[in-house]
């Protein structure tokens, strides 16, 4: 279980970056469909759930 708590953490923090690079740096670019600071955003606020679920898994399993 440990690794999959572990897996979450890595993944969220990657989506977190990714998204907080596409939120700083992508402000002149235009994309006919999407806006691409909005999906950073969106990116931050998954990679930070994500981040958060693989910390209640970790405390949790050092509970039992």
């Amino acid at each position: 279980m440990r690794g999959l708590a572990e897996r979450s953490l890595w993944e969220g923090g990657a989506t977190f970056v990714a998204g907080l690079a596409l939120w700083l740096f992508t402000g002149d670019v235009d994309v006919p469909v999407v806006d691409l600071t909005k999906v950073g955003i969106v990116m931050m606020c998954v990679g930070g759930a994500q981040t958060g679920w693989g910390l209640f898994r970790s405390a949790r399993r050092g509970q039992g």
